[in-house]
């Protein structure tokens, strides 16, 4: 009768490259073997160059598992060489099982041993061996990630504005002329038009910047991503660590320490995707209502959705209620209307009114930006200290360097908090007052407001909301809160306000 085999075949590309033989020269090597036996493979089972550690043990359970259902109808399991059938110990504990409880030989058939106590020590002491071996490698390309980062180069996929490419036998990042210019383009919009992510989105849609081919807008989670990636000022990241690399930079670091800075201590959130995410709380539950967005591909091309609903929306009884943002911009300028004054006197009065109120938050902001100003220049004092000391040759060269740069650019981010903060108390005073303006001028600035300042003008306008079914039920801030009610002045009439 013809003999029953099972064999696999194993191969990664560096052992391929090191040892010269294919995961083809195996499987014809275990053929021939099986035919001078005067058998056949039955089932052949193969892990080849890309597999990865994931689809590597699943081909090897998958082994086990066929092995030991068929093990009666089966003659032997075929390997080439001990270290092709198993990488550790434990693996190969499991194959001296199929043959001490299955009863199914184990043949590794350039590696030929006695069925013998002395003959079970050689192909444990070679298993040991391919062990010891693969326990090694892991630690020499741990090594040589390591080096490799210390000699300031990348070990895996190039930023955005790069590409991986291989010199000399050796893969480095190199600029990408097309896409580097379009970082240089989100970090100077940002830097230097007073942009938002939101309307930086906008922006590079309107210029025609696409984020790929296939991808014209930028998401804004990829800008956020971006505006922080230290890789773009000649730095690469390293298990949280970022070192020096030895890549072109794309981005100066005046203009990425302003993106810092303006950016602050924000992250993305993807609620703020939508104006009024996390500012609306459920009238069922009190919990924070959140936004989402869909999108959905149409004849016309892509429709996107923007809906709110309750964070517990599919939880227990809760109501299954979410609304459309139309809709609720629908609600916001009908409160908006409520809000409007048709006489100029009035609208005099309340405007100044308001910039009165934001007096006291300047005076704040102003104390902070002149407490940033002494901070910089006992900071520059310091640098004539380190100067003198270098002088005086009291501090090595490479102390003075280090100390240098770290005063430095400390002095640069305060300088450019103090900017960032005398931007945002003249902001806010502006803010207030557009606010005020927008109630009265209603639907067309609203909706061009992008994502940020209608944010901005919910928090200024309402001290809280909540979304009782589908209806915003606003607490309005004062002073608003008077012309809600009605402010009547001498000389208007009551359909006026």
């Amino acid at each position: 009768m013809t003999k029953r085999f099972v064999a696999l075949a194993r191969v990664s590309s560096r052992e391929q490259e090191r040892e010269g033989f294919s995961l083809e020269v195996q499987e014809e090597a275990l053929e021939r073997y099986a035919e001078n036996h005067d058998g056949e493979i039955v089932k052949f089972f193969r892990i080849a160059e890309p597999a990865s550690r994931p689809e590597e043990r699943r081909s090897f359970n998958e082994l086990l598992a066929y092995c030991k259902k068929n093990a009666t109808k089966l003659d032997a399991l075929l390997f080439f060489k001990v270290d092709r059938a198993a990488r550790n110990l434990f693996d190969y504990v499991e194959l001296e099982r199929l043959e001490v409880d299955y009863g199914l030989p184990v043949e590794y058939i350039t590696q030929q041993t006695e069925k013998t106590p002395a003959g079970r020590m050689m192909r444990r002491t070679l298993a040991n061996m391919a062990s010891f071996y693969t326990e090694q490698q892991s630690i020499d390309v741990k090594d040589g990630l390591q080096r490799r980062v210390r000699s300031g180069l990348f070990v895996g996929k190039s930023p955005y504005g790069y590409i991986n490419v291989r010199r000399d036998g050796r893969s480095i990042i190199e600029v990408d002329d097309e896409k580097s210019k379009r970082v240089q383009r989100v970090f100077e919009l940002y830097a230097f038009h007073g942009h938002t992510l939101d309307s930086l989105v906008d922006q590079l849609d309107d210029e025609g910047i696409p984020y790929t081919a296939s991808q014209r807008r930028f998401a804004r989670s990829k800008l956020h991503n971006i505006l922080r990636d230290r890789a773009y000022i000649g730095e690469l990241k390293y298990h949280g660590e970022w070192y020096e690399g030895t890549h072109r930079p794309i981005i100066d670091r005046g203009t990425f320490d302003r993106v810092q800075v303006l950016m602050g201590d924000q992250t993305y959130q993807s609620h703020e995707l939508l104006y009024a995410g996390e500012l609306i709380t459920c009238g069922h539950c009190g919990r924070p209502i959140s936004g989402e967005v869909k999108q959905k591909e149409t004849k016309r091309g892509t429709v996107t959705y923007r809906y709110y609903r309750c964070a517990r929306y599919t939880k227990g009884d809760h109501p299954r209620i979410r609304i459309r943002e139309e809709k609720l911009d629908e609600q916001v300028l009908a409160l908006f209307d409520q809000l409007k004054v048709r006489d100029e006197k009035v609208r005099h009065w309340f405007a100044n009114a308001l910039r009165a109120r934001s007096k006291g938050q300047q005076a704040q902001a102003t104390e902070k930006v002149e407490d940033l100003q002494g901070q910089v220049t006992r900071l520059n004092k310091q640098l004539d200290q380190l100067l003198n000391l270098r002088l005086l040759e009291e501090i090595d060269e490479s102390t003075f360097a280090t100390k240098h740069r770290e005063l430095r650019d400390r002095i640069s981010e305060m300088n450019l908090k103090a900017e960032a903060m005398n931007r945002s108390k003249s902001e806010k005073a502006d803010v207030a007052v557009k606010a005020f303006e927008l109630s009265q001028t209603l639907t067309v600035k609203w909706v061009n407001a992008d994502t940020r300042a209608k944010r901005q003008i919910l928090e200024i306008v309402f001290l809280n909301c909540v979304l009782d079914d589908v209806t915003l039920v606003p607490t309005i801030r004062k002073p608003f809160d008077v012309l809600a009610e009605g402010l009547i002045s001498k000389n208007s009439r009551g359909d006026w306000i």
